[in-house]
Order: C-alpha cells, then sequence, then structure tokens
C-alpha cells in the first residue's frame, strides 16, 4: 500500500484500540469503589489500622491509613485507577490491533511465530502484574514495620496507586524477557548455547534488576520478582537448546564454521530424454504452425 494508506490503517487501528480502552474506563468508573478497594484490600489486611481507631493506638505494631489529600483528590484518583484498569484489561484488544496492523507485512511462518508470541505474550504479562499485586502487602509490610513507635502512618491515594501502577507494570515487562530471547533465537539473532553461557551474567542481572525495580529492596520481595525470572529465562534457553538442534537436523552445513566451505557432489548425473515439442499455433492465426523449431526447440527457448 502507499505511505497514506498505511497512515489510514494505522489511525483506524490506533482508534479501535482507543474505543475499547475507554470503554473499559468507563465501566470502571461505575465499579470504582470495588476496584480500588480490591487494590487497597490486601495491603490494609496486612498494614492497615484498626477502624474507628486513631493511627497508633492499641496497635502492637505500626500501622497505616489511605489518605486523600485535597478537595479534587477523590475524582482525580478516581480518574487514574479507572484509566489504568482500562489499559490493562482491554490489552488483549490493543495487542490484536497491534498485531493485525503488523501481519500483513509479514510472510506466513512469521506470522504463525509472531501470533505466538502475542498469544504467549499476555499471559506472561498478567501472570507478573498478578505476582506484583501478590507481593504488595509484603512490601507495605517491610515499608511500615520500618516506622518508630511514636510515628505514624498516612498512605496519599494518589501515590499508593502510582506505586501498585509502576510495580505492575515493571514485573509484567520484566516477565517478557524471556519471551523476548525467543525471538530473538528464531531470528537468528543468538542462539541457544550462547545464552546457556551468559547464565551467571544473567542471574546477577536479574537480581540488580529486581533490587531496582522494587519499591523496598528487602530479599524476600526481590528474591519473589527474581526467581520468577529467572526460571523463565533458562525455559527460554531449553527453548532456544531445542530450536538450534531442530535447524542444524534440516541443515547439512549447519556443522561449518563461517569460513569453511562445503563440501561439493561434482558427480555426473545422466541426462534423461529430451522431450519433443511440437509447434503450437499463434491465437490470432489458427492457420500459422507457429514460429520454426529445431530439435523440438524454438527460436527463444
Amino acid at each position: 500500500m502507499p505511505l497514506a494508506e498505511h497512515l489510514r490503517e494505522l489511525r483506524n487501528r490506533l482508534l479501535k484500540a482507543v474505543v475499547a480502552i475507554i470503554v473499559v474506563t468507563v465501566v470502571a468508573l461505575i465499579y470504582y469503589k470495588q476496584i480500588a478497594e480490591f487494590l487497597t484490600g490486601p495491603v490494609m489486611d496486612s498494614v492497615g489500622c484498626k477502624k474507628g481507631e486513631p493511627v497508633g493506638s492499641g496497635d502492637p505494631k505500626p500501622c497505616a491509613q489511605i489518605t486523600a489529600n485535597g478537595l479534587l483528590a477523590p475524582f482525580t484518583i478516581m480518574l487514574k485507577v479507572s484509566l489504568m484498569t482500562g489499559v490493562v484489561i482491554s490489552s488483549p484488544v490493543w495487542l490484536y490491533q497491534l498485531w493485525a496492523f503488523l501481519a500483513p507485512g509479514l510472510h506466513n511462518h512469521e506470522k504463525k511465530y509472531a501470533l505466538g508470541f502475542v498469544a504467549a505474550g499476555v499471559p506472561l504479562f498478567l501472570a507478573g502484574a498478578w505476582l506484583a499485586y501478590a507481593v504488595l502487602p509484603t512490601t507495605a509490610g517491610a515499608l511500615v514495620g520500618l516506622t518508630p513507635e511514636d510515628w505514624t502512618n498516612l498512605f496519599p491515594a494518589d501515590e499508593f496507586f502510582d506505586i501498585v501502577t509502576r510495580m505492575v507494570i515493571v514485573f509484567g515487562l520484566a516477565f517478557e524477557l524471556p519471551l523476548l530471547l525467543v525471538l530473538l533465537n528464531f531470528g537468528g539473532v543468538i542462539t541457544g548455547r550462547r545464552m546457556l553461557g551468559w547464565w551467571r551474567g544473567m542471574v546477577v542481572g536479574i537480581t540488580v534488576f529486581a533490587a531496582i525495580a522494587t519499591p523496598t529492596g528487602d530479599p524476600l520481595t526481590m528474591s519473589l520478582l527474581a526467581a520468577p525470572i529467572v526460571v523463565l529465562y533458562f525455559g527460554a534457553t531449553g527453548i532456544c537448546l531445542f530450536n538450534d538442534r531442530r535447524r542444524r537436523r534440516g541443515n547439512p552445513d549447519a556443522g561449518l564454521s563461517d569460513d569453511e566451505a562445503s563440501d561439493l557432489d561434482l558427480t555426473p548425473a545422466p541426462v534423461g530424454d529430451i522431450e519433443q515439442v511440437s509447434p503450437t499455433p499463434r491465437p490470432d492465426d489458427p492457420d500459422d504452425p507457429g514460429p520454426t523449431r529445431r530439435n523440438g526447440y524454438d527460436d527463444i527457448t
């Protein structure tokens, strides 16, 4: 297609993706209180103060309360939570629109691989998001536990949801790392043997990434993020090794180095009998027998 058609196609795909996000966001606005309680419930069950008591009174350990600071804070927080919900819930729709925009430029085998990667990317992202939601109470408990006894903890709601959003995005994208490595392997960029040789550096790098990505940096939360990514990395390495082995079986020259020539079979092969081709009449003049042929071949052949 010409450039204008590509831009028009991109506009239509973006419009469909935005409409899906808006529709889910509107529905989330209706159920905003239930969604907010779902997001804050585990944290409040872990570190929340008892209802009806002031912060810090009668609690054997430090506790916290979530507050909305400012007159417009409840409204802006409602929009933020609803929009975040719309982006996450509608992710299959806008991922499909991205796939539909890229698919016409791919070959059939590339479409098969790309569709498989898109299908695997959504569950991996959701698994990372769920892990972030699961470790959030542990993270909050570690942070609140640092509070001196005579202090009080008030969680501004907007900052709290910013942390939730960051953790969900970081954990979800971190779970896409093995999928990216498999994609590079299928594209011939890296090999499974090379990935296996990287395992020490990758384990250290994943641990450092987990320490930076988690707000607390405590060993428990770091391990909860780093351990699944390490397991996924070794799983991706196994898939790449299997794919390399399958590729070598179909390539007789796979064992050669880049500067080594392959063996050529120069054994003469017998030539079969030559098929005689009869003259073909011209379509515009049936009486004309066609071009003169010598030994069954015309002037062109």
